[in-house]
């Protein structure tokens, strides 16, 4: 394991945005008096979807909210990979997975077009800044490598061709469908299903997780703290459904 070390180049300061501060109290509120500290993790996630990475300011700004020592806080977002401790792309930050499906199935044909197109090195941005990479660890789909995760999707079944144009996708300002990229519906085989035959995919075009991503469109979006939650959003449009007919 690498070590990680906050960026060279740092802001002079960080804010939470209103509604972010908001949303962090109410985390805070989940604990007894005392113990808000067990809030950090989502707390650093909030503050690193607000700015794109967790720059030093963001993370003393957690600890004195917390009221916790700023190098506890640190420790929480060094260990856990998931939180980007140097800038990522304005557009996007590519994660290829390079563990042993991905490897197998192409996975460095995916970096090395990261090299060609963002940059040599991982955790450093393109020339325009609107893109950045890195290879990742196992991200559980394995039956549909190689993939890469972009934003908060997954993009399944990856080819060279196919990659690279999800990529030049991103630099046009465009938002690629996640998903299978290879016309597979979700991980059946290649070759059709096999068992549950009766089911039929093909009366949908996406599975659940892609129909998803595409109806609230925050595949690359950042969270700014006020939007509809998921759920609320669900329950508006099924009873605005069944009011209509």
């Amino acid at each position: 394991m690498s070590i990680r070390r906050l960026h060279t180049t740092q802001p002079d300061s960080f804010t939470f945005s209103d509604e972010n501060l908001k949303w962090a109290q109410n985390q805070m509120k989940k604990y007894p008096s005392g113990r808000q500290a067990s809030a950090v993790i989502p707390i650093l996630w909030r503050a690193q979807e607000q700015e794109g990475w967790l720059s030093k300011p963001a993370i003393e700004a957690v600890g004195e909210l917390l009221e916790m020592p700023f190098i506890r806080v640190l420790e929480v977002a060094s260990f856990y990979f998931m939180f980007q401790l140097a800038p990522v792309g304005s557009v996007a930050h590519i994660q290829v997975c390079g563990t042993l499906s991905c490897m197998i199935c192409g996975a460095e044909d995916l970096i090395g077009i990261c090299k060609e197109i963002i940059s040599e090195k991982p955790h450093e941005l393109s020339e325009d800044g609107k893109l950045s990479w890195e290879e990742v660890e196992c991200l559980g789909a394995c039956a549909n490598a190689p993939m890469a995760q972009i934003g908060k999707d997954f993009y399944e079944d990856l080819t060279e061709a196919s990659f690279r144009n999800i990529l030049n996708q991103l630099l046009k300002g465009e938002v690629p469908t996640p998903g299978p990229q290879n016309g597979r519906y979700a991980s059946e085989p290649l070759s059709g299903l096999t068992t549950l035959s009766d089911f039929n995919s093909g009366k949908y075009e996406t599975n659940s997780s892609v129909s998803r991503a595409l109806e609230y469109g925050d595949t690359i979006k950042r969270i700014q703290g006020n939007e509809v939650p998921i759920l609320l959003a669900k329950k508006k449009s099924t009873k605005s459904s069944s009011t209509q007919s």
